[in-house]
């Protein structure tokens, strides 16, 4: 469980810079080479490779070098069970807001008919 918390903790901080979020933009359309995914941004080559290497130990992204040429890729399962705590949450704070919600509705009902509005 641990490590869990550790990965999605590294996940979460790789999608909260923006171009890391536009860097996964980009590969959800499919994989692509490093230098055409650094040529939208105003940046230099050795920055986009900080972002790369965040989102690769956070494992949404995965590379692999064949000659001269280094092709990220999405990893999909990392996005699933980031999406999967997401949904727990979800959940989580749906149940707790029907119990307030039934709750609520009993206040409502019992001052209705003390005759309180």
């Amino acid at each position: 469980m641990l490590h869990d918390t550790a990965q999605l903790d590294l996940m979460f901080q790789a999608l909260s810079d923006p171009t890391r979020r536009d860097m996964v933009e980009r590969l959800s359309q499919g994989p692509t080479s490093v230098s055409e995914l650094a040529k939208p941004f105003d940046m230099s080559l050795p920055a986009i490779v900080q972002h790369l290497q965040l989102l690769e130990a956070s494992g949404l992204v995965r590379s692999e070098k064949v000659g001269r040429v280094r092709t990220c890729r999405i990893e999909p399962e990392a996005f699933r069970r980031a999406e999967k705590w997401i949904s727990d949450r979800r959940r989580s704070w749906e149940r707790r807001l029907d119990k307030l919600g039934d709750y609520l509705a009993t206040q409502d009902a019992g001052d209705k008919r003390k005759g309180r509005t």
